[in-house]
């Protein structure tokens, strides 16, 4: 048996959050269609679909419509664990839409609107369905709000990360979305598929920093003992590498000698970590800029939190280390992600390797770069474990949805890179990481694209190679 939640009343409070205070009541029930009158054959609306197309993630993000820009402004109390908020979406319909429906786990949802019209709402485990009140035509850009509140709670033990999305903790949050988190924080399109531009404006007590992607539109403004931050992400982003995190950190501002503006943030238990975390920041971003091509972002840095999360995040413009001070590699790794997954975002979570093999093998570059050790001497070392070692068994190519961050997407997906670049010499190699970078720049690609542009840039018949690599579930021959 299934329970679904249908709309309440909205408040006075909602609905002047909503913009509707002194409206005249609207039902619930869709009003009829302005093209009604046209008698041209049109298709009929139809709910948008509750998933994107993902068949490794089916509930993950929604079909019928793309998301243009979010506008996320929550207030969170950390003494009660209390988040309220309303996200503005805009967006625009691929189909006629009747209804569509928006991701969104947990938190009360207490009133929603479409281009300023009250909208019928009814949720059910994480979709929530949104009825305007009149449908949506094809190609229509529309506005959703949604006010909402209640204590978020984390995704833990999924895809074998951990736990996940909106995280409490003692001074503030942690928020590391990957995979599907941004749903505990903010109704969204919650898939990498539909990335948008956002805007962020966080109300915490005074004391409290509250960080976001992008940079400060201004100076955060204190009223009532609660300060507001106001964050603006310019470039299109993922939901996943969305951020909101919170606490008592020590900052530390400027530029990288190249001249992209860079902040680092630490919890006062990691402050010996500040000005190395900048530094090196610094160091790699400009370093990657000249290998993968110029940064696609405005600004670079990373945040040390004091929560035990056991991973690093690569939120877009600033990577999220959780209870540790990070080495280089780690950073190395991290930003490298601003090209390899941000920049150039994957279509399907199969083609995870395309994120983290590129990161990994990154590593290995900046490794190189240091003079520590080589690429060749980390695939020597990784090609020398026994046939029986579980990363034989897990091609890389098409990472399992219940075991996404098995160490062969990372491993041997840098193990990919390094038989490619041996096969096609460094100056196509680099050349094919730059052009790849360039090509796909704030969109989507797929592993099918990076094989045939591999393939056209080398003037090889490379098919044997991938699929040997990411394909089987064997080991390879030393010489493949």
């Amino acid at each position: 048996m299934r329970f679904t939640r249908h709309a309440v009343a909205p408040s006075v409070a909602v609905l002047s959050l909503l913009g509707l205070t002194g409206c005249s009541p609207t039902s619930g029930e869709a009003r009829p269609s302005s093209q009604a009158a046209d008698r041209s054959p049109t298709p009929a609306p139809e709910a948008g679909a509750p998933g994107i197309g993902d068949s490794d993630f089916p509930l993950d993000g929604n079909g019928g419509y793309d998301v243009a820009h979010y506008g996320i402004a929550i207030g969170y109390t950390p003494a009660t664990k209390h988040l309220h908020g309303v996200t503005t979406i805009q967006a625009k319909a691929v189909q006629r839409l009747s209804s569509f429906n928006l991701d969104l786990s947990g938190l009360h949802v207490s009133g929603v609107t479409v281009d300023g019209a009250r909208a019928a709402f009814s949720r059910s485990g994480s979709e929530l369905t949104v009825t305007p009140a009149a449908p949506l035509a094809s190609g229509a850009r529309f506005t959703v709000k949604v006010a909402y509140a209640g204590e978020p709670r984390p995704i833990k033990d999924s895809g074998n990360l951990g736990t996940y999305g909106f995280i409490p903790t003692a001074d503030g949050a942690f928020v590391a979305a990957e995979p599907n988190g941004a749903k505990t924080w903010f109704p969204s399109n919650d898939h990498p598929a539909d990335k948008a531009t956002f805007d962020f404006e966080i109300t915490v007590p005074r004391g409290v920093t509250a960080l976001a992607n992008g940079e400060l539109t201004g100076e955060p403004a204190t009223t009532d003992g609660r300060t507001t931050y106001k964050w603006r992400e310019r470039q299109p982003m993922a939901t996943y590498l969305a951020t909101a995190t919170l606490g008592r950190f020590q900052l530390r501002q400027g530029e990288t000698p190249g001249g992209v503006k860079n902040l680092a943030a630490v919890d006062p238990a990691h402050h010996a970590a500040l000005q190395k975390l900048h530094t090196v920041s610094g160091e790699v971003t400009d370093h990657w800029s000249k290998v993968f091509g110029p940064y696609p972002f405005s600004s670079t840095g990373g945040v040390v939190d004091d929560f035990s999360a056991g991973y690093a995040l690569e939120t877009q413009t600033k990577p999220l280390y959780g209870g540790f001070a990070p080495d280089e590699s780690i950073i190395a790794h991290e930003l490298a992600h601003q090209w390899f997954g941000n920049s150039v975002t994957i279509q399907r979570w199969k083609d995870l390797w395309l994120n983290e093999g590129f990161a990994t093998y990154a590593e290995w570059l900046w490794a190189e770069h240091r003079g520590r050790t080589t690429a060749e001497a980390n695939f020597t070392t990784l090609l020398a474990r026994p046939a029986t070692d579980p990363m034989w068994s897990y091609p890389p190519g098409r990472a399992r949805p219940d075991d996404l961050f098995n160490d062969s997407i990372y491993k041997r997906g840098a193990m990919t890179l390094h038989a490619l670049r041996k096969t096609i010499g460094d100056r196509t190699f680099f050349t094919l990481l730059r052009q790849w970078a360039d090509q796909h720049k704030y969109g989507h690609a797929t592993t099918p694209q990076f094989v045939a542009l591999a393939e056209r840039l080398s003037g090889k018949d490379l098919s044997a190679l991938f699929d040997t690599w990411l394909y089987q579930p064997t080991k390879p021959a030393p010489s493949s």
